[in-house]
C-alpha cells in the first residue's frame, strides 16, 4: 500500500544557536581536559535530551553550588548567574569556568553600566527564569522586572528621569516592541539598547515561524515544555491561526494532528539538537512519503569563542 505525500518545510534556520552551542562544547572540553565529574550548575541549556547526553559522559548538574565538593570544577550554564552566586562559588574554592551567554553577559554589563551611572533599571523578562534571576542579581542598585505592557502603568520609580531598560536575550525584538513603546510613552527619557542587542537566533527562529504560518497546515516544534524560546515559537503559530504543537521528541508526535494534513512546517527552539529534528522527520517517513524542502529566511554565521581555560582544547 503506498503511501500518503507529506510536504515538510523545515525552518532554516532553527535549532541550536550560537550560545547553546559554546555551552554544550565547554561542558564537554571540561570533561576531556579535567575528567569526570565536572559540575554543572542549572540545566546547562533548557532541555533534557541535551543534559541527560551530558550527563553519560560524566557531567553532574545541580541547582546550588552548595551541592557541590569544595575545590571540584564547575561550570555555570548559558542562562548567567548572579553575583552571590559568583561569591558562593570562590567560597567554595569552586574552579569555575563560565558558559554564560556572551550575549547575556552584554547585557549584564549595560545593566551594571546603567546603575553605576545612577539609573533605575527596567528589565523586561519573564519571572522565575533563570537568566532574568541571574540578571537581576548582577545589578547592585534597584531592578524592576516587567513581563507585559500592562505592567509598566503599575511602575513605581524614584526618578523617572533616570531609568533605563534591558530585556532577557530569550525575548525577540517582535516580544518586547509593545512593552519598550509603552516604556518610552510614560517615560518619554528612559535610555536603552539598541535592538540590535536582542537576541539574534530567537528573532531569526521567530522570523521564520511567521513565514511558515503562510504555507504549512500544522507546525510542529521541537523543544522542551519548560524552554521560553520553544514555546514561543508554538504560540506564534497558534495566533496565526495555524494548529501548533511542541513536542520534546517524535515519540510524542500524535498522528491525529496530521489527518488530512498536506503540508508540516518543522522548527525547533534554540536548546533543541538537531537530531531530534531529524527522528521526527523520520518518524513522519514511517507514515508518509515525506518531500522534505528547506524554508530559510536569513543565514546566521554567529560563532562565540570559547572562554580561555579551553581554548588549548580547541
Amino acid at each position: 500500500m503506498s503511501k500518503k505525500p507529506l510536504k515538510v518545510l523545515l525552518a532554516q534556520p532553527r535549532g541550536f544557536c550560537a550560545g547553546v552551542v559554546r555551552a554544550v562544547d565547554i561542558v564537554e572540553r571540561a570533561l576531556e581536559k579535567f575528567g569526570k565529574p565536572v559540575y554543572v550548575r542549572h540545566e546547562i541549556v533548557h532541555n533534557k535530551h541535551v543534559v541527560e547526553t551530558l550527563k553519560s559522559k560524566g557531567a553532574i548538574f545541580v541547582e546550588e553550588v552548595d551541592e557541590i565538593p569544595e575545590g571540584a570544577v564547575t561550570i555555570f550554564s548559558a542562562h548567567g548567574v548572579s553575583q552571590k552566586v559568583e561569591g558562593d562559588a570562590v567560597g567554595r574554592f569552586l574552579e569555575v569556568i563560565d558558559a554564560t551567554c556572551p550575549l547575556v553577559s552584554k547585557v549584564h554589563k549595560e545593566a551594571q553600566r546603567y546603575s553605576r551611572s545612577g539609573y533605575e533599571i527596567v528589565l523586561i523578562g519573564h519571572r522565575g527564569h533563570p537568566e532574568v534571576e541571574g540578571t537581576m542579581g548582577q545589578v547592585p542598585g534597584t531592578v524592576h522586572l516587567v513581563s507585559r505592557k500592562e505592567d509598566v502603568a503599575g511602575l513605581k520609580t524614584t526618578d523617572s528621569g533616570k531609568l533605563a531598560y534591558v530585556t532577557q536575550t530569550t525575548l525577540s525584538v517582535d516580544d518586547t516592541r509593545d512593552i519598550i513603546t509603552a516604556l518610552r510613552t510614560r517615560f518619554p527619557k528612559i535610555v536603552g539598547p539598541d535592538v540590535k542587542d536582542i537576541c539574534y537566533a530567537t528573532q531569526n527562529r521567530q522570523s521564520v515561524v511567521r513565514e511558515m504560518v503562510r504555507h504549512a497546515d500544522v507546525i510542529l516544534v521541537i523543544g522542551a515544555d519548560y524552554s521560553s524560546n520553544s514555546n514561543r515559537l508554538r504560540e506564534i503559530g497558534q495566533e496565526s491561526g495555524v494548529p501548533s504543537y511542541l513536542l520534546p521528541d517524535a515519540s510524542a508526535l500524535d498522528p491525529a494532528w496530521l489527518e488530512n494534513v498536506g503540508t508540516v512546517g518543522i522548527t525547533a527552539g534554540a536548546s533543541a539538537p538537531e537530531e531530534l529534528v531529524q527522528g521526527l522527520i523520520q518518524r513522519l517517513g514511517d507514515s508518509f512519503e515525506v518531500d522534505v524542502q528547506n524554508l530559510e529566511t536569513v543565514k546566521e554565521n554567529i560563532h562565540f569563542k570559547l572562554p580561555r581555560e579551553l581554548m588549548a582544547t580547541a
